[in-house]
């Protein structure tokens, strides 16, 4: 997973304790930084703090979700749910199967897939439930990433391989099921502060090193957003993220049946810019460590900010999206039978049963990723059962 579960109250380690890179690793480093102290230059001596995240995440050849340094899994820098356990998918299954039976095309369509091992195991889940999708496209920018993934899926199922589409684009209609797995607090936030009642924009200087800095927000979107969504009295620092709500909102548009499926770690809006939740929620994960400096190893770490559900709501509302369900991790689980998934993993005293025990564990524990982590579903179709939401929606609290 990317982040501990209770990562909001507990300090990160000391960055002294983290794992150093080797010399390539920082001769990488290194040149992300001169590309970021150019666009700085470019600037005018600022750049937002999300133009700075953009970069070293996504700038080619050099951002850190294309440069083809392993991210996921043990050797990387963090474990997302589906690489945890197929169980993950397998129980996904269980949802996906009823949307699709509600569309014409039946098409999956998954943004930034990661190892492949959500699409693998689900292709493979689905296919046992013979429900398998006419195709299944997903969203990748990262040439390395895109080969992982059709390895994994040449393994493990290779009957399936001409059903794998590659897009860099998402397509002009979507007729299915879209999956959004820790995508959306991969989205560049914009980080705004309020110092002394006046509005700031944060952002990244140089000063013989990337250093903070901010200069003043002036009346407009940001500002407005700020306004609406910060409490109302005292200094107080946050992101807020119109690229994740536009690409929600851009998705909406294009499906023209089926769902929008929403996994990540986040709050609904009143949790989200709650008054003690001051310095908001930018972090850096790197070699299974969580840390709060945005500047460490830039290229070599990742960054994300937790999501604001009920802005992803609203989003999916203007393109006239219906929120079908809201629930933490572990009742959307829950309520998709991943305990009865478990059992079928073999005899409970086996190796590979209490491997599998323990990863769900980790996904349903409110100590890990069971409440931390949410799911919403967006729907443009009636008559969906919708089995993840039975027992634990929380659209209430949006």
């Amino acid at each position: 997973m990317r982040t501990i579960a209770n990562l909001s109250v507990m300090p990160p380690p000391s960055l002294s304790a983290l794992p150093e890179p080797d010399e390539t690793a920082r001769g990488h480093s290194a040149r992300v930084v001169a590309d970021v102290r150019a666009a700085i230059d470019r600037g005018g001596g600022f750049i937002t703090m999300a133009d700075y995240v953009q970069r070293v995440l996504y700038a080619p050849g050099l951002g850190y979700y294309v440069a083809g340094a392993h991210k996921f899994g043990a050797a990387g820098d963090f474990v997302t749910a589906p690489e945890m356990t197929p169980l993950f998918a397998r129980t996904l299954a269980a949802q996906v199967e009823p949307i699709l039976a509600a569309t014409e095309a039946r098409d999956i369509v998954e943004f930034g897939a990661g190892s492949g091992a959500l699409a693998t195991d689900l292709l493979v889940a689905l296919m046992a439930r013979n429900a398998l999708p006419a195709r299944y496209c997903i969203v990748d920018l990262s040439p390395e990433l895109r080969e992982r993934q059709r390895a994994s899926i040449a393994a493990r199922a290779p009957q399936l391989l001409d059903r794998l589409h590659w897009l860099e684009t998402p397509p002009a209609t979507i007729d299915g099921v879209v999956l959004c797995n820790e995508v959306l607090d991969a989205v560049p936030a914009q980080v705004i502060e309020r110092r002394a009642g006046n509005h700031l924009e944060c952002g990244v200087g140089w000063d013989g090193a990337l250093c903070p800095a901010t200069r003043p927000l002036v009346s407009g979107p940001l500002y407005s957003l700020a306004e609406e969504r910060f409490p109302a009295d005292g200094d107080y620092l946050s992101e807020i993220n119109p690229a994740a709500e536009a690409l929600v909102e851009d998705i909406g548009r294009r499906l023209v049946r089926g769902a929008l499926l929403v996994f990540d770690y986040g709050f609904p809006q009143g949790e989200y810019y709650h008054p003690q939740r001051n310095r908001g929620t930018l972090m850096g994960h790197y070699r299974h460590h969580a840390h709060t400096d945005p500047f460490l190893w830039p290229g070599l770490s990742d960054l994300t900010v937790h999501v604001d559900f009920t802005a992803v709501a609203l989003a999916g509302e203007r393109a006239g999206l219906t929120v079908a369900g809201y629930a933490s991790q572990a009742a959307f689980l829950v309520g998709c039978g991943i305990l009865d998934r478990l059992q079928e993993a073999g005899d409970p005293t086996s190796v590979e049963y209490l491997r599998e025990a323990s990863a769900v564990q980790k996904l349903l524990s409110p100590a890990e990723m069971g409440e931390l982590f949410k799911v919403m579903a967006l729907s443009r179709s009636d008559g969906i059962a919708w089995p993840g939401f039975a027992a634990g929606d929380r659209t209430h609290r949006l």
